[in-house]
């Protein structure tokens, strides 16, 4: 089955979330939504990846036409990725339907 769009979600840290937004905006995003959260990682997480881990999280959830979403996501790394103070990581899940939204078609 073919999916006509996708939901890409991104978890950065605090404070990052327009930074994915305007490299979201720039490859056709028309928005998204920002919930605040608080991420669980263990210390060996810290070590495995070579970051330092920030409890307080930023999760970015954008609704995209499937056409588009590989974009935002190369977008989004590269502004927004593990090696960035933002230290964000972004996968995407397909949408089976969607209503109340003006045609995303692009």
């Amino acid at each position: 089955m073919k999916y006509q769009y996708e939901t890409i979600l991104c978890i950065v840290n605090a404070g990052f979330s327009d930074t994915v937004m305007s490299a979201a905006r720039a490859c056709g995003a028309t928005g998204g939504t920002v919930l605040h959260a608080r991420g669980t990682a263990n210390p060996e997480a810290e070590t495995f990846f070579k970051i330092t881990i920030q409890p307080d999280k930023e999760v970015v959830l954008i609704l995209v036409p499937t056409a588009i979403k590989d974009d935002i996501l190369h977008a989004i790394y590269r502004e927004a990725g593990l090696n960035t103070p933002g230290q964000g990581i972004a996968f995407s899940l397909p949408v089976d339907g969607v209503v109340g939204l003006p045609d995303l078609k692009k």
